[in-house]
C-alpha cells in the first residue's frame, strides 16, 4: 500500500512541477472553457470560487461513495482505477478553470483559495480526527487508524496545493 501511496505522491508532484505542459494539453477552444467564459457569474471570484469548492466536494464525495459501494464486491484493485479517475477529473476541472478565468491576477488567487479551501477544510478535519482518536474498547490498537488518517492528511493537503497551483496562478501566455 505504501508503494501505491508513494507512486501517487510522485505523480502529484510531477503534475505540479509540469503544470504548464499539462495545461497546454487542453485547448482554449474547449467546449467547457467557452461555456465558463460566457457566463457572467464566473467572472466574479467569489461565485467562481464557491462553484469550484462545490465541484471539488462533489467529485470527492462521488469517488468516496463509489469506493464505499465497492467494499460490497470482491473485485480486486478497482479502487485504484476509481481513485485514478477521480484525480484525473479533478485536474481536468482545474485546467478548465485556469483557462476560462478572465479576471485580475489578484482575484484569480482569491478564486483559487476559495475553491481549493475544500481540501484544506478536509485536512483540518482529518487532523482533528487524528488528535482526538481514542480506542473504542480497552486494549484496541489505533495504530492502523492513525496511519490511515496521516495518509488522508497528506493526500488532502497535496490536493489543496495542487488545486491552488492550477487554479490560482495563470500559465504564461502562449506564443502563436
Amino acid at each position: 500500500m505504501s508503494l501505491v501511496f508513494l507512486i501517487g505522491l510522485i505523480g502529484v508532484l510531477i503534475a505540479i512541477f509540469f503544470k504548464e505542459p499539462i495545461i497546454g494539453l487542453i485547448s482554449n477552444d474547449h467546449k467547457f472553457v467557452r461555456k465558463f467564459e460566457r457566463v457572467t457569474w464566473f467572472h466574479n471570484h467569489w461565485s467562481a470560487g464557491i462553484f469550484l469548492f462545490v465541484l471539488n466536494a462533489a467529485i470527492f464525495f462521488a469517488a468516496g461513495l463509489i469506493l464505499f459501494a465497492l467494499t460490497y464486491f470482491l473485485i480486486p484493485f478497482v479502487h485504484f482505477v476509481i481513485m485514478f479517475f477521480a484525480v484525473i477529473s479533478c485536474i481536468f476541472l482545474w485546467i478548465l478553470f485556469n483557462k476560462a478565468w478572465q479576471g485580475t491576477k489578484k482575484n484569480r488567487v482569491k478564486m483559487g483559495l476559495i475553491g481549493s479551501s475544500f481540501y484544506m477544510v478536509l485536512t483540518f478535519v482529518f487532523v482533528y480526527f487524528l488528535l482526538t482518536m481514542k480506542p473504542s474498547y480497552p486494549g484496541e490498537d489505533t495504530f492502523m487508524g492513525a496511519i490511515g488518517l496521516v495518509f488522508a492528511i497528506i493526500i488532502t493537503f497535496l490536493a489543496f496545493i495542487t488545486c491552488f497551483t492550477y487554479t490560482g496562478f495563470p500559465v504564461k501566455k502562449e506564443i502563436r
